[in-house]
């Protein structure tokens, strides 16, 4: 067995594993630790022995049992020892009944990350570190924000569960709604980087689209709250499109030029049921409005045919529960395929004077789009080298490439 095998597992279970290391270990550290000793160990012994039936059973009994033997060596932590003896210290793997807790020990990770008790930017950070298995340099890039801070944000996060034992466990039902707000912000994050990675060779991960689809599924099955619904039905929309959004040689296609014919019809009428759900609570926010919006498109045949006045109207409403600038940004580029782009490019001025988006490149890009439309050849150029200096994924980069050369001579 080559180790592309072992990197498939690990992509498929690397972070299920974590999550029930930690609920074992009682420790981050220590549980990342026992992930890589397990790892260590398969990409030793799987190829000679093979891959084991259940490579997720196989690679918790290992991390665990180097827990226990690191720790006898050192005689340390003698208590946590004696509690992980008890747990089955002579078997070769978790039973299946300990297998099928991954969902369980999943939702403890993810809602512990989540815990009040940290701060905000905090639970973001630790969450998409340790949940998401983004590394810290991609979350520093997700908010624009120095490598070290994100990495003591991280460090501190720890160290506050550690020191004050926030508890490994999903709330009781009385507290979910407290936390979860910050669990779903950070699944949707998690998905973003799935859809549209921020750097890298290919355009899309969908080992994480499908992690973000898998954490809501288990969310919306604990809590049947409408903007959970909303929020897997607005992934369930986009990763719809999944496959069409790039060539076979991975450059990029814009929402107008994919093949339709291709499009998820089963995730998508999955998403519409659970939008049309979450609309008639009267309890939703913006993950369901984000995802109406996502369905006008998905209902279009034709890009032509897409209602863009609907969108426009849905975005109004958006922009009073979330008036953030993205939102305000996709609004205008939605007024330009209402109204022309003279329209959307007075909307994307307008937006990019609030200066919050200065290092966002598909602010640039927009506006670059909307001067392209209008014939203003020069400023499109600026704005497209704008956007092609912040852009970080490589498809993307030729495609404003792309853009630019297709204008032909500067002046």
């Amino acid at each position: 067995m080559k180790h592309d095998a072992l990197n498939e597992v690990y992509r498929l279970h690397g972070r299920r594993v974590l999550a029930t290391l930690i609920r074992l270990v009682g420790d981050f550290d220590t549980a990342e630790e026992a992930l890589h000793d397990a790892c260590a160990a398969a990409a030793e012994q799987w190829p000679i022995e093979g891959t084991p039936q259940n490579p997720y059973a196989w690679l918790v009994s290992a991390g665990r049992f180097k827990v226990i033997d690191r720790w006898r060596r050192r005689a340390r932590l003698q208590s946590s020892l004696r509690e992980l003896a008890m747990q089955r210290e002579t078997d070769a793997a978790p039973s299946v009944e300990e297998a099928d807790e991954i969902h369980d020990d999943e939702l403890r990770l993810i809602f512990t990350c989540c815990h009040p008790a940290l701060p905000p930017d905090s639970r973001i950070a630790l969450t998409l570190r340790e949940v998401g298995g983004l590394t810290t340099e991609q979350v520093a890039r997700a908010y624009l924000v120095p490598t070290p801070t994100i990495a003591q944000r991280i460090v501190r996060a720890k160290a506050k569960i550690r020191d004050e034992a926030l508890p490994y466990e999903v709330p009781p039902l009385e507290e979910l709604p407290n936390r979860l707000e910050s669990v779903l912000h950070v699944i949707y994050l998690i998905f973003n980087e799935g859809y549209s990675a921020t750097d890298g060779t290919e355009l899309t991960r969908k080992d994480l689209s499908m992690q973000a689809l898998r954490l809501c599924r288990l969310v919306v099955d604990l809590l049947d709250d409408p903007e959970a619904n909303g929020l897997l039905a607005l992934m369930l929309f986009h990763d719809a499109r999944r496959d069409t959004r790039a060539t076979p040689t991975g450059e990029l296609v814009l929402l107008e030029d994919q093949d339709r014919s291709r499009w998820n019809r089963r995730q998508i009428a999955e998403a519409e049921a659970l939008v049309e759900r979450a609309l008639k609570s009267r309890r939703f926010g913006p993950y369901t409005l984000q995802a109406a919006i996502a369905g006008v498109h998905a209902g279009a045949a034709r890009a032509s045919d897409t209602d863009w006045s609907q969108i426009v109207t849905l975005y109004d409403v958006l922009l009073r529960a979330d008036p953030s600038p993205v939102i305000r940004l996709n609004r205008a580029v939605a007024v330009a395929m209402a109204d022309g782009p003279a329209e959307g490019l007075a909307a994307i001025d307008e937006v990019l004077a609030g200066g919050a988006l200065d290092d966002y490149y598909l602010a640039h890009s927009a506006r670059a789009d909307m001067c392209r439309r209008l014939g203003r050849t020069d400023d499109a150029r600026v704005a497209y080298e704008r956007a092609l200096q912040l852009v970080r994924q490589a498809p993307e980069r030729r495609f404003l490439e792309g853009r630019i050369a297709q204008l032909g001579p500067a002046g």
